[in-house]
């Protein structure tokens, strides 16, 4: 029987490829104040990048819910553990890779895709915090452990060539990049000690080595436990912007030319 669905929409070319919506942050009577994540930092986000000119409410994607049918199409009601929505109704997608650079270990893709081959997980993380989940290590293709306070330069440096690895053992048709900034200095649960400097960074290494791939990339920001990380991840997609990576239409880029900058994208 065909699923009907108002999940998809036509998007204008005209719209930026940022997904959000002020139901993101969330409120509860002002407790959300007591937990180290901030709940509210993707609407600063978005404030920053209008403050900066570069965007506006008309620019940006609003994802629709999707709906208990919906949902059911790729999943059990005992247990939405199968990821595998991507690979039945994405047209020209049967390979995927994850790169996750949050500071934590992404035990919960990684058991969601154990042994399946046509998801290739690259993660970096600090070996010593949680969760330490052994079992899901198993699904890492790609896995790099690291010492408490870890700086930029030996950060970098793993991330820039193991990516490239990542893509030469695993060409996929779209990349989800996990771009935690829970590895910025003095987040005391990730542990690790890369400036802002260093994040902005390390998203340019991450799309230039895939967008010179001529590969699509999706970017979550997820963890990051200190108020300062808004401000950061606004200037990363500055950057990128700035670089000519991202934008309505933005060109394939050589990953070869890290250090010249590109023309940036004209305003839509």
């Amino acid at each position: 029987m065909l699923h009907t669905t108002q999940l998809y929409q036509h998007v204008p070319e005209t719209r930026w490829p940022i997904v959000y919506s002020p139901r993101y942050n969330i409120t509860f009577m002002g407790l959300e104040k007591l937990h180290p994540f901030d709940a509210g930092k993707w609407g600063k986000v978005i404030n920053f990048l209008k403050e900066e000119k570069l965007l506006c409410d008309s620019m940006l994607v609003e994802a629709r819910e999707a709906s208990d049918e919906d949902l059911l199409v790729v999943h059990t009601r005992r247990y939405l553990n199968e990821l595998k929505f991507l690979f039945e109704r994405v047209e020209g997608i049967s390979r995927a890779t994850i790169i996750d650079l949050d500071a934590h270990q992404g035990n919960g893709h990684e058991r969601d895709f154990m042994g399946d081959r046509r998801v290739y997980i690259m993660d970096v993380y600090n070996r010593h915090i949680y969760p330490g989940d052994r079992f899901a290590k198993q699904a890492i293709r790609r896995k790099v452990e690291l010492d408490w306070g870890v700086e930029d330069d030996e950060y970098l440096d793993k991330v820039e060539a193991n990516i490239k690895k990542a893509l030469q053992e695993h060409l996929p048709d779209v990349v989800v990049y996990n771009a935690g900034t829970d590895i910025l200095e003095g987040d005391r649960l990730g542990g690790l000690s890369v400036s802002p400097g260093g994040i902005v960074k390390r998203d340019e290494l991450v799309f230039r080595a895939v967008r010179g791939c001529q590969v699509p990339i999706l970017m979550v920001t997820s963890g990051g436990y200190q108020k300062r990380t808004a401000r950061i991840i606004a200037d990363s997609i500055l950057n990128l912007y700035g670089l000519g990576l991202i934008g309505p239409e933005s060109p394939s880029v050589s990953a070869q030319n890290s250090d010249t900058p590109l023309l940036p994208l004209a305003a839509p």
